[in-house]
């Protein structure tokens, strides 16, 4: 939505200093990735924006939206007590003017942005929108709601969940019309308070929804019925379960992990790797024909057209044959068994190397997720494990009590040296742990010691 500093100052109780007239045809809280005639917000992180305001007016912003006048006369800024604050109060309006805008959104311990990724797929016949990357916390979701064009009909919003009360704030934001939860686990079990916790948390996107709109769960999630009482929506189910009000059958994988499903009579091809991303795919389709009335037809030809987010299960082969799993983004206790499952389903001629981090946030728990991730590895047959950090360690001790080759590593240029020594040609090897231990960076140096 268009709108000039003039406008963003009164939305926002802020100052224009510059010119007012100057026109913001999208929003941007980095400054590498603003297109030109965006609207730049200096957001106080890890790095204060401010210290960008002149890089991203460089990169063609035309507005600032800051706290205070870091770069005097480098263009148009719209001064506000709290940039944030600002940045979700135009999100708020933006949502409460567009009344005819849908919103579904999608929540869950795992599997959000891949969901979310396959529901902008099965929606690709109609004029939507999705959050870009994980664009699913207080910034990334109001930027991404700014940034749906006039044309567009349908909102995907991935809300993202570390402490209680986060996803309600999302949707005081977004007013989803629709709610998709993924599943229930121990992701962020250390501020949710367990499993239960991070169902009450799931809980508050339902209990957002209106009456007239629709509750999308996971069928074969024991948690489901509960949080389905949560809702005045209507419920439809997804799963294998008997009782799925819409069932999946007929799975199939391929060797380079690629799964197919029948849903309702009708056959999906997933691009996204992974039998895991089975429930996703059928939970976007069923979204797209039951809520938006999408033929299934043209939804199948939308989820062939879906890609995976950076550092989700890529799969690539190295030219001695080596294939590398790099799913690097994450990591809690189900997205690990599901990558655990993706390698030892392929196919290939070596061995099954899997390098394994630390699983933050998991509080009282952490020690019983990493022992249990150490042993499914053991009973998956995977060949060797190199455990990185604390939490590494304790997979890999598991892993050896169930007759691995286990290795451990400090860090991760630790565990790249491991990995450049026990990789070699036709072995797979899986790269996975949560965010903060950066083992994209292991992938990557495996994937160009190949390529020299």
């Amino acid at each position: 939505m268009s709108m000039t500093a003039r406008e963003i100052a009164h939305r926002t109780g802020g100052e224009v200093v510059g010119d007012a007239d100057a026109v913001v045809t999208s929003w941007a809280f980095d400054s590498r990735d603003l297109v030109p005639g965006a609207g730049f917000v200096a957001l106080a992180g890890e790095r204060d924006g401010h210290d960008f305001v002149e890089a991203a007016f460089r990169a063609g912003a035309r507005v600032a939206l800051v706290s205070r006048v870091s770069v005097p006369d480098a263009g148009t800024l719209v001064r506000v007590a709290d940039p944030l604050a600002a940045l979700q109060a135009l999100a708020r309006g933006v949502r409460q003017e567009r009344t005819a805008l849908r919103v579904v959104g999608v929540a869950g311990s795992t599997a959000k942005t891949s969901t979310k990724d396959l529901l902008a797929g099965a929606l690709a016949s109609r004029a939507v929108h999705a959050n870009p990357a994980s664009y699913n916390n207080e910034f990334g979701l109001p930027v991404a709601l700014l940034n749906a064009g006039p044309d567009v009909d349908i909102v995907v919003a991935e809300m993202g969940e570390r402490f209680p009360g986060d996803v309600a704030a999302l949707c005081e934001i977004a007013r989803p019309d629709v709610g998709v939860v993924t599943n229930v686990g121990l992701a962020h079990a250390e501020h949710l308070g367990g499993i239960l916790g991070a169902a009450a948390a799931f809980g508050e996107l339902l209990e957002a929804l209106p009456a007239t709109g629709y509750a999308v769960l996971n069928a074969d999630d024991e948690h489901s019925p509960l949080l389905a009482a949560q809702t005045p929506a209507t419920v439809v189910t997804v799963g294998c379960a008997d009782n799925a009000t819409v069932r999946i059958s007929d799975v199939t994988v391929t060797d380079d992990l690629r799964p197919a499903f029948t849903l309702d009579g009708h056959r999906f091809d997933v691009p996204l790797r992974g039998v895991h991303q089975v429930q996703n795919a059928a939970l976007a389709a069923v979204v797209a024909h039951e809520v938006f009335g999408v033929d299934w037809v043209d939804i199948a030809t939308g989820l062939r057209s879906a890609r995976a987010s950076r550092w989700r299960m890529e799969v690539t082969e190295r030219r001695d044959g080596a294939v590398v799993l790099n799913d690097a983004y994450n990591a809690n206790p189900d997205s690990m068994d599901a990558a655990l499952r993706a390698l030892a389903q392929l196919a290939v001629p070596g061995r099954r190397v899997a390098i394994l981090g630390d699983m933050r946030e998991l509080g009282e728990y952490s020690d019983a997720a990493h022992e249990r991730v150490g042993t499914r590895a053991a009973e998956l047959g995977v060949d060797v494990v190199v455990g990185v950090g604390a939490g590494g360690k304790v997979i890999a001790d598991a892993a050896r009590a169930g007759g691995v080759e286990a290795h451990t590593a400090a860090t991760a240029p630790d565990a790249q040296a491991l990995a450049s020594k026990l990789v070699g040609p036709g072995d797979a090897v899986l790269v996975k742990a949560s965010r903060a231990l950066g083992l994209q960076t292991v992938a990557h140096t495996l994937l160009l010691e190949s390529a020299s």
